[in-house]
């Protein structure tokens, strides 16, 4: 039961953070939208490429540290995992739970069914992605948290 607790509460944080990203408006997270639209955004003059790479670079690092942080803290801390071979098995979980949470709650559900997501100027063009391709890209980063959750747990394996 506390595993699903821990779950939700790491899921609500990324939740949180992508709803700080945007804060002013879906155009502040353009970055999150797929190439094609974002390529489109800035034929249109609504957006220029050198500001949404500098927005991305600015949310990203901060998202990326403050997510591992969380998660090692949970399993080293909370959870007190006392081995490597623990705290791989419960990084995976937690990073794979969150790859497809991003992919089916947020990218699907959220931004698929959801008005804000739409940027004024673009209403004309698609930006949710399909199911294939929600499929692919979360199929190829849970390959990528096979590494991740070894990075991670090595980690908790040194500050425990």
């Amino acid at each position: 039961m506390r595993i699903l607790l821990q779950l939700f509460i790491f899921c609500l944080l990324f939740t949180m953070l992508v709803g700080y990203a945007v804060r002013g408006g879906a155009i502040e997270g353009l970055y999150f939208y797929p190439k094609p639209y974002q390529e489109e955004a800035y034929a249109r003059g609504l957006a220029e490429k050198k500001t949404v790479a500098e927005k991305r670079k600015r949310f990203m690092g901060p998202f990326i540290l403050i997510m591992f942080i969380a998660l090692i803290f949970i399993i080293a801390f909370w959870n007190r995992v006392p081995g490597f071979k623990e705290a791989y098995l419960q990084a995976l979980l937690f990073l794979e739970v969150m790859n497809w949470y991003d992919g089916i709650f947020i990218d699907r559900l959220w931004v698929g069914h959801s008005d804000f997501w739409k940027i004024q100027g673009m209403k004309d063009v698609p930006y949710v992605q399909t199911w294939p391709q929600v499929m692919k890209k979360r199929c190829i980063l849970s390959l990528i948290w096979i590494a991740g959750a070894a990075v991670a747990a090595g980690i908790v394996t040194l500050i425990r």
